[in-house]
């Protein structure tokens, strides 16, 4: 029986900021389970590598939701993270806090210490801007984020001017004073390198004594004495292994493994453990519900000017760019693809940006369905224009299919059950097609390939939403955050309702989705977290 003070399950976004800052002081003993290897793998510090990481089976779950009714039935593929560093390992690396009322609604939901003031500090103390000094953004922090805007790839201008002349303004600085406007974005990389949460802090802190770090550890249950939890079972190198803490368990799994960790040891919705043979430890019914998850609708063109297509495609220009990466570590393998984007209101009326747009300066529609080749994309130029909605209304579950812990769970994301979600998504998608009927975006196009004909009439629209819309890899919401135990899960320390010694830290807490991608929020939790930890054992 390995004895430790805290024993983090899930070396993802958050698990690996815990282990750093819980183990910092030197006080504790400090183990951290991940079900995944290594991150010491070319397809992870390349920043483009993540193309290959898509479907990787050493790096990724490569989960599948159910048939979604909404979507035509259709199954959404879902990558998610299964190395060091989580799904910050493996993702397109766009750094977006949110906007300030995203978290004032998480703490107007009962919440105290979760709104904008409260967490605009630790979004500061954690990042490492490579820009200027700017208001409200950290420098000197163990998270570099890189302003591309330098770099991108030219045709990202067409972009941008298109959505000047449409009425968008710029923004230079999505995290700035406000998120509304459109620019380029900023990526977690450093020195042409993926900065991801274990790079940035999880390896520093494995130099440390008092923090051990077990890899291919796939938690099997959580062990109870009464109602407090004491530790946890685990598989690693074929053995079965238990691990006890004396002061908490914390599950840091993410938004699918984290309600799976906890109904496979008999935390959820009672009816759900019994039917597949698991004592109930405590009937908590929220565990599982309330997924939420951003959708989008990508409309690729073929370009009549160079993309990254014209560079990536050849066989010599992927030669050129990959031996211009090793030596400089620059060039577009060190960049992510979604290099422009931005946040604009669907309706004027809108208090705040509901809709989030991202221009991606290559295609890759001739690639099999479900995957993503960014290193060899379509042969001749394109690129992508998509559109996702910020604050969606549709609620998903999460549920073990068995008491195989081993066993993946049944992802419902239910897109599209909310009526509002399909409206926005029609509205965006009007705006995305004046941007490309644009004069500047015009003068670059060559002509539509995806959708074709492109949908002219709002059912059409629809009807093309609910047969290509696809996730942006953002679930979040099932262990959410909360004050009412019959709903929520957790609470504003992040505590598991009517539980001793056990909290879940990462973005299945977050009561609702922020705008924009969510890595930065889910590190950000690992840190405020980890505040909340320490202030409890001080």
């Amino acid at each position: 029986m390995e004895q430790w003070d805290f024993i983090i399950v899930g070396a993802g976004s958050a698990g690996c900021v815990l282990a750093d800052r819980l183990s910092a002081c030197g006080r504790f003993r400090v183990l951290l389970l991940e079900a995944g290897g290594s991150d010491r793998s070319l397809w992870v510090r390349m920043p483009i590598g993540y193309g290959q990481a898509f479907h990787h089976p050493r790096l990724n779950w490569r989960y599948s939701t159910e048939p979604v009714a909404g979507a035509g039935g259709r199954v959404s593929y879902w990558p998610r993270g299964r190395v060091l560093g989580g799904s910050s390992a493996i993702n397109a690396m766009v750094f977006v806090r949110g906007q300030p009322e995203d978290f004032d609604a998480w703490e107007a939901r009962g919440n105290p210490g979760w709104g904008w003031d409260a967490v605009r500090p630790v979004f500061e103390r954690m990042e490492d801007f490579s820009a200027a000094p700017a208001p409200l953004r950290g420098q000197g922090g163990p998270l570099t984020v890189t302003d591309m805007s330098a770099s991108a790839h030219p045709i990202c201008e067409a972009f941008l001017a298109g959505c000047e002349a449409v009425g968008l303004r710029r923004n230079p600085d999505m995290n700035g004073p406000t998120q509304e406007g459109v620019g380029h974005y900023q990526i977690t990389t450093r020195n042409g390198l993926r900065a991801s949460a274990a790079t940035a802090f999880l390896r520093p802190a494995m130099r440390r004594p008092n923090l051990r770090v077990v890899t291919h550890a796939q938690a099997t249950a959580i062990r109870f004495e009464g109602r407090c939890a004491t530790g946890v079972d685990y598989v690693a190198g074929g053995r079965r292994r238990t691990a006890q803490a004396a002061r908490e368990v914390i599950v840091a799994a993410g938004a699918v493994n984290s309600p799976q960790l906890l109904q496979l040891s008999g935390v959820g919705p009672a009816g759900l453990c019994r039917a597949h043979g698991i004592e109930v430890v405590h009937d908590l019914p929220g565990v599982g519900r309330n997924l939420q998850d951003h959708l989008c609708i990508d409309y690729i063109y073929r370009a009549n000017r160079p993309t990254l297509n014209s560079v990536l495609r050849p066989w010599r220009g992927r030669l050129s760019a990959g031996l211009g990466w090793l030596v400089t570590r620059g060039g577009p393998l060190a960049l992510s693809v979604n290099q422009a984007g931005g946040f604009f209101r669907s309706d004027p009326a809108r208090s705040r940006p509901n809709m989030q747009l991202y221009f991606s300066p290559l295609s890759y529609v001739r690639a099999a369905p479900g995957t993503r080749r960014l290193l060899l994309p379509d042969p001749e130029p394109g690129f992508l224009l998509s559109v996702s909605n910020c604050h969606p209304q549709s609620r998903g579950h999460i549920a073990i299919a068995s008491a195989d812990p081993f066993a993946p769970p049944a992802i419902q994301p239910d897109y599209f059950a909310a009526r509002a979600d399909v409206e926005e998504l029609i509205g965006a998608t009007l705006m995305l097609q004046r941007i490309a009927r644009s004069a500047p975006m015009a003068a670059a196009i060559d002509r539509l390939l995806l959708p074709e004909p492109a949908p002219t009439t709002r059912e059409g629209i629809e009807a093309d939403l609910r047969a290509r819309a696809v996730t942006v890899y953002h679930p979040c919401g099932t262990c959410r955050m909360g004050p009412d135990p019959a709903a929520d899960v957790v609470d504003a320390r992040l505590r598991v309702h009517g539980l001793g010694g056990l909290r879940v830290v990462d973005a299945s807490i977050f009561p609702l989705l922020p705008a924009g991608n969510t890595n930065a929020a889910a590190i950000m939790t690992g840190w405020r977290g980890s505040d909340l930890i320490l202030a409890d054992h001080a």
